[in-house]
């Protein structure tokens, strides 16, 4: 039951994620997380209960107050975002504390269950109705959250889209931008809130940000982004709860290990924008641009008196000052590119080789 749980959270937070990434927006996942804190206070002292939904509700409030408090001081043009919500959301929490302090000294606020959640225990708090056991709480406050998540994506797609890639644009076609960017906000705010109290602000954050930012390095779709941020979130969950059981360590902290590791191994591996990948890139660059100076070296000298000693390849060093072992990988490259020929020591131009130098000279 507890591998379902983080299943339906990784999905419902992954999938607002992937926006909050592509707007360059993760860490406000992290403020509202913070944030909430005073509208559960408030929400508490009203009903003078933890199991209300008017503690969810009073928190993602909060959590939408918070975005507009960021916005308000960034639009000032005096601080940037990043300032901003190192204002704004430390001081919402620092309300909540103070309010917990001066009116609830009797509340105990516990920092695993806070920082971290723990989800062994979120199917302890059931769902009872006329004396029937119908399953977590936790597993039906998030599923309600993951279906209004999908039937808001779905409904706005192509508005969510467009606002998110060029809110100019959207602004000019009639799509109001401001009211889908508060919409978004509000969701994630649910979702944030609802996840809370099963796993914890730092698992949240890392459901929100660890998928959409591992799927953004393996596709351009933002459809398929969506896709793989569910897949591979769904795959956190389940590989971080075993993890987990395997070590005899917190679930919700091994969730986050994993998330980074998958990220990490996504940001070596992945094709194209991997690290691996881009430094083969740019190896088979440098070799190709050394290639290019070494056919346009030959093309110039060939045909004159001095083409015997320049075609040489121990004089390679001197004249395009290359280290010894720099010249002959070039050499061997260029070999196997059959750009030049080989014969006792000296270089010659092939047609392709040929060819290659005159079209560098002209561009």
């Amino acid at each position: 039951m507890s591998q379902l749980i983080a299943i339906v959270v990784a999905v419902a937070c992954a999938l607002p994620g992937v926006f909050l990434v592509l707007r360059r927006m993760t860490l406000m996942s992290d403020a509202i997380s913070h944030a909430i804190l005073p509208g559960i206070v408030l929400a508490f002292f009203l009903t003078e209960s933890l199991s209300s939904p008017l503690l969810i509700l009073a928190a993602a409030g909060t959590g939408v107050l918070t975005v507009v408090l960021v916005e308000l001081l960034q639009r000032t043009k005096l601080v940037k975002e990043d300032a901003a919500m190192g204002l704004t959301f430390p001081a919402l929490f620092s309300i909540g504390v103070i309010l917990i302090s001066r009116f609830a000294g009797n509340v105990h606020l516990d920092m695993d269950a806070v920082l971290l959640g723990e989800l062994a225990y979120a199917h302890l708090n059931r769902l009872e109705m006329f004396g029937i056991d119908l399953g977590p709480v936790s597993l039906y406050v998030m599923g309600t959250i993951l279906v209004l998540n999908l039937v808001f994506i779905l409904l706005f797609y192509k508005e969510l889209k467009l606002a998110t890639f060029d809110a100019s644009l959207a602004a000019s076609l009639g799509f109001a931008p401001a009211l889908i960017h508060y919409g978004l906000m509000t969701l994630v705010s649910i979702t944030t809130v609802g996840a809370f109290d099963a796993v914890g602000s730092i698992l949240v954050v890392a459901l929100i940000a660890g998928p959409p930012a591992t799927a953004y390095l393996i596709t351009d779709s933002l459809a398929r982004m969506l896709i793989l941020s569910a897949i591979l979130g769904s795959l956190n969950a389940v590989s971080g709860y075993w993890l987990a059981h395997l070590f005899d360590v917190s679930i919700a902290g091994a969730i986050a290990t994993t998330t980074l590791l998958m990220f990490g191994i996504t940001f070596l591996v992945v094709p194209r924008r991997g690290v691996i990948a881009i430094a083969r890139r740019r190896h088979r660059q440098k070799l190709e641009f050394a290639q290019t100076m070494l056919v346009i070296h030959l093309l110039n000298h060939e045909g004159l008196p001095e083409a015997e000693q320049e075609s040489q390849v121990s004089h390679l060093q001197e004249h395009l000052r290359w280290e010894p072992p720099f010249a002959a990988q070039i050499v061997r490259y260029a070999l196997e590119n059959r750009c030049v020929s080989q014969k006792n020591g000296q270089l010659a131009l092939t047609e392709r080789g040929r060819g290659i130098a005159r079209e560098a000279l002209v561009h």
